[in-house]
């Protein structure tokens, strides 16, 4: 009989008794091929807890075999974790596997949930758990960090949080004398019992808040067994005994091998095998994909039908560029070689249009190659626009007078000068070229509103080939993901292993 599961979520851990003293030394290099796949499993991990999302939206349920590949991932995680700088609790080798290992030193248990709020599954992630992120950020590291370069121009991620701290001294301690302090390795398990609590609650998985409470030791105190009726604890007043459960051993009411979600659904059943989990993987990937391509697509989709002017060009919004040096230029534009398609073929024609904030003052805009541009602005102090809302002033030059007016050179592909609005149309060809924008004799103070746009005829087929792929990628990852799932949860047509045939129902041999 169970009195109590105070968190569906249980943390176990066994610190081995006798640890290397070198070992952990080389562990990070050790665990590189766990990293690799565990890196590809939360990849579909965030995809799998946003098709959990959906399905509790409209369900109130959790699907049993997701549920299962999302504890798996968690419960590999912490097997990695404990062998590695999560814990250094064991020199146990982590076993390439989803499902529990009753012989492993680390193990992870989340009770499935029979229904779950429709409401919650709404603020759950984003909202109810914000409280315990700043705490868990403080576990893992990055967090206080983080909020302390808040003032600075760059930051950076934080180094290893209470977790990384604790396991360092452990570490040290170890190499020095041969042993790991208990107290340490009991502190650290009751941290990564947060942290992992956080995440099964985060992932959907449970609706019960996390505790606010650090509780420590190998052994979870959040799952407690009590004797059968009528067994009495004469220590305790004739009440009944609790029993903490060792690690490895199920939850409540849940036979030996089998896990809470097995329960729940009336297992045994086939489970994840390699071969579902790369499925499941490439599904989520695939997945992913589609919706990229499918977002350029409607992107693509967009700027064809409401940017397209009346000349036919997709133009950009209007920008003010202002400089006090003489020149603004665009910085090198590489089109690359014309080996496999002109740039012409995909650009079209190319169009720039610039007017100067002062009407009485006559403009310059003309392209360039590269290297004559260069050559001509060596000596002039100009800025180079390094995205359409900004740009940056090039290296101090000791030019003294004023530069040559533009229009006077033979440098220019395309170019126009004069009041008002000047605009430049270009084939463009393969090659290293510069847009240069002067006020028309040279001054300096270059003050202008431009726009650039060209015609890109095949953006209505790119538009669709986009979408057409990105639809049937989509397919294909529906498939890969639901094919995946429902296989790992068929349930067998056979007894156990050695046993007999045994037909679900008759004549039900080979049916799922």
């Amino acid at each position: 009989m169970t009195v109590g599961v105070p968190y569906p979520v249980r943390v176990d851990a066994t610190l081995d008794p006798q640890l290397s003293r070198w070992l952990w030394l080389v562990k990070w290099v050790l665990v590189v091929p766990h990293y690799v796949v565990l890196a590809f499993l939360w990849v579909a991990f965030v995809v799998v807890s946003v098709i959990a999302f959906f399905a509790i939206l409209v369900t109130g349920r959790y699907p049993l075999a997701l549920f299962e590949f999302n504890v798996g991932v968690l419960r590999w995680s912490w097997r990695v974790a404990c062998y590695s700088y999560g814990a250094l609790a064991t020199d146990h080798y982590p076993p390439f596997t989803l499902a529990e290992v009753s012989g492993y030193p680390a193990h992870l248990e989340v009770a499935y949930p029979a229904h779950l709020s429709r409401g919650l599954v709404l603020v759950k992630s984003w909202l109810l758990a914000v409280p315990h992120y700043l705490v868990v950020g403080v576990f893992l590291g990055g967090g206080l960090w983080a909020a302390w370069q808040t003032d600075r121009t760059a930051a950076t991620a934080g180094p290893g949080g209470l977790i990384g701290l604790l396991v360092l001294v452990a570490a040290v301690v170890l190499l020095v004398t041969g042993r790991y302090p208990q107290t340490v390795f009991d502190l650290v398990l009751g941290l990564n019992r947060w942290v992992l609590r956080v995440a099964a609650y985060a992932a959907l998985m449970t609706d019960t808040y996390p505790p606010f409470r650090l509780d420590m030791g190998g052994h979870d105190p959040g799952t407690v067994l009590v004797s059968p009726p009528g067994t009495a604890d004469p220590g305790a007043g004739g009440m009944p005994a609790p029993t903490v459960p060792a690690p490895g051993t199920p939850a409540p009411g849940v036979p030996a091998g089998r896990t809470s979600a097995d329960t729940a659904a009336g297992a045994p059943r086939l489970g994840w095998t390699g071969g579902r989990i790369v499925a499941l993987v490439a599904g989520c990937l695939a997945g992913l994909v589609a919706l990229g391509l499918l977002t350029a697509g409607g992107a693509a989709t967009w700027l064809n039908v409401s940017e397209r002017d009346a000349a036919g060009y997709v133009t950009s919004p209007e920008q003010v560029f202002v400089t006090p040096t003489s020149a603004l230029t665009s910085g090198e534009i590489d089109l690359g070689t014309s080996d496999v398609a002109a740039p012409a073929d995909v650009l079209g024609t190319v169009r720039i249009r610039v007017t100067a904030t002062d009407p009485s003052r006559a403009v310059f805009v003309g392209i360039a190659p590269r290297s004559a541009a260069d050559a001509y602005l060596a000596g002039v102090g100009h800025a180079v626009i390094t995205g359409w809302t900004s740009t940056r002033a090039a290296p101090p030059t000791s030019a003294a007078g004023l530069p040559v007016r533009p229009a006077t050179l033979g440098i220019w592909s395309a170019w126009s000068s004069g009041l008002g609005t000047q605009q430049v149309t270009w084939r463009p060809t393969a090659g290293s070229w510069t847009v240069v924008v002067m006020n028309a004799d040279g001054r300096r103070g270059v003050s202008v509103r431009a726009d650039a746009g060209a015609t890109i005829p095949a953006l209505r087929w790119i538009a669709v080939g986009l979408l057409v792929g990105g639809a049937l990628l989509l397919v294909a990852a529906v498939l890969l993901v639901v094919g995946s799932a429902r296989r790992a949860s068929r349930r067998p047509t056979v007894g156990p292993p050695g046993g007999p045939f045994v037909p679900t129902a008759p004549g039900a041999a080979g049916r799922s």
